[in-house]
């Protein structure tokens, strides 16, 4: 079983891997809710008890999964879940964290959970118009009532998070933090720790580029998220191969896999530290949940550090469009 990691100071604990639930809904491939469900269920025998969800996942059926698959389960589980988008016909439209649509925002996510409280809740990207110090009173007002536990921020920069958790405390950033992408290390890290305030790193595994079962860009289906990603795409592709080597070799000599390898390397990064690398099939959960039995010496993680440094590393994570709603 795993063990427990704690988020902040405010009394967040979690498990030390989460389950990053997305990629059940929409973004990597056709949805196939019956091992979805499953892989949900082991996740809880495994000791997997930290699951990250949304409402723009789908938007909504990723929450409706979650409602539907921890029937009689859900004191088993800590459930994480985002606020902060305008959603209009189905789609994105922009963003929205004001105070009053956040609070319709977690009455609808309880519905859609089939739950009292939302224990995490983080605001999915910073809202220019909205001031920080409003929406972390927003969340404070729904701690206060008990329909939420503990208040999030997902990609937020230094200066919005330390004007949030100024307001009301803050328990954990979600930003995308792996040997893939470093952004978070000179400014984002030294300032939760600072605060006292949790990490949890999403795409740990670059998308699937660390575990070295990846494609090139356009061998991907229409609607696969890494079909437009700059960094599966031409020479970038290439250049990302010959740099996560180091990877699949350390994988080799510690007899475990690379994805193995980058989740063991985010987990040496501090007790602080909790990825959710998202699964839809019990085979990469099992993958996934092994990484916490390797270790890795200081010179093992110097080299990897090194050798995937963010100069090594081809292409911007995102497209502009989506790089423009990274508060950095």
């Amino acid at each position: 079983m795993l063990t427990k990691r704690k988020l902040g100071t405010q009394g967040l604990e979690v498990s030390a891997i989460g389950l990053g639930c997305m990629g059940m809904s929409q973004s990597y491939g056709a949805a196939d809710e019956q091992e979805s469900i499953a892989t949900l269920h082991r996740a809880l025998e495994l000791g997997v008890t930290f699951l990250d969800t949304a409402e723009v996942y789908g938007p909504f059926v990723n929450e409706e999964l979650l409602g539907r698959a921890l029937v009689g389960k859900r004191d088993q589980v800590v459930l994480a879940t985002k606020f902060g988008f305008r959603i209009e016909g189905g789609k994105m439209a922009g963003l929205d964290s004001r105070p009053a649509h956040i609070r319709e925002v977690a009455e609808a996510s309880l519905r859609r959970l089939n739950t009292d409280h939302i224990d995490l809740f983080y605001q999915h990207r910073v809202d220019p118009n909205v001031a920080m110090e409003d929406v972390a009173g927003a969340v404070g007002e729904l701690v206060r009532e008990g329909k939420v536990r503990f208040f999030g921020l997902s990609e937020a920069g230094e200066r919005n998070l330390r004007r949030a958790h100024a307001a009301f405390p803050v328990s954990a950033l979600q930003s995308e933090y792996s040997l893939w992408e470093r952004n978070l290390e000179s400014a984002i890290l030294p300032a939760l720790r600072a605060l006292g305030i949790g990490l949890v790193p999403f795409s740990p595994l670059g998308r699937g580029f660390l575990t070295g079962h990846v494609k090139r860009a356009e061998e991907y289906p229409e609607g696969d998220f890494r079909r437009g990603d700059p960094r599966f795409q031409g020479a970038n592709y290439d250049a990302n191969v010959r740099a996560a080597q180091v990877v699949r070799d350390l994988a080799a000599q510690k007899g475990g896999t690379p994805g193995q390898i980058a989740l063991a390397w985010l987990l040496h990064k501090g007790d602080d530290v909790v990825p959710i690398p998202g699964t839809k099939r019990r085979s990469y959960l099992e993958e996934n949940v092994g990484a916490a039995r390797l270790r890795l010496s200081a010179e093992e993680m110097q080299k990897l550090d090194e050798a995937l440094r963010p100069e090594a590393i081809a292409g911007p994570r995102y497209n502009e469009k989506l790089m423009a709603t990274i508060d950095r």
